[in-house]
């Protein structure tokens, strides 16, 4: 009995903390917005703040998109990477997001593992490959959950026990965090 309770409010934790997380994120931006001075326009009418903060995500959204928004946005990262301390952090939640690149990154690429037991394939995320004693090439292989990938498991796996992508690993993350709800590119083996 105890078992099934604690199993049920894991659950009910885990379904509602995006909701939860949502909600207070919207009423804080919402709050911090109105606060800053748009409560004392005379047109201010309650939500205003979050339809500003939704134009103001599109606007950089479609910024982003475009040829010159990616050479300002690149400056704009560029920038925020050299900041005295705050750039280590900004780097490593890149990095931990799947924009990360070459050797500083913390995964390489995507794989697919077998699962024997269930006739399946699982998302494997490559952290680094080596060579081990005899001779044979190895990797360190992050089995992420979802959706939340920061859980999961490490392999050290011989390089003939998964089979390479042509995955991104921001697509990979994406689609865990969503549970597949995302569109998931196809992940024929990489050449």
């Amino acid at each position: 009995m105890l078992k099934h309770i604690t199993t049920c409010l894991i659950a009910g934790i885990v379904v509602s903390l995006p909701v939860g997380g949502t909600i207070l994120i919207v009423g804080a931006l919402e709050s911090s917005i109105s606060t800053a001075g748009l409560d004392r326009l005379p047109f201010y009418v309650p939500g205003l703040g979050l339809l500003l903060a939704f134009v103001a995500l599109y606007l950089l959204g479609l910024l982003t998109s475009t040829l010159i928004g990616q050479w300002i946005w690149k400056r704009i990262d560029r920038l925020f990477e050299r900041l005295p301390a705050l750039g280590r952090l900004y780097v490593s939640l890149k990095q931990i997001l799947g924009y990360g690149e070459g050797e500083e990154a913390v995964f390489h690429e995507v794989v697919l593992v077998a699962d024997p037991q269930r006739n399946a394939h699982e998302l494997g995320l490559v952290t680094r490959r080596y060579m081990n004693e005899a001779g044979e090439e190895q990797a360190v292989v992050f089995i992420p959950g979802a959706p939340t990938p920061t859980n999961g498991r490490m392999l050290l796996l011989p390089a003939d026990q998964f089979t390479p992508t042509t995955m991104s690993v921001h697509d990979a993350l994406k689609a865990l965090v969503t549970l597949g709800k995302t569109d998931i590119p196809q992940t024929p083996p990489a050449p």
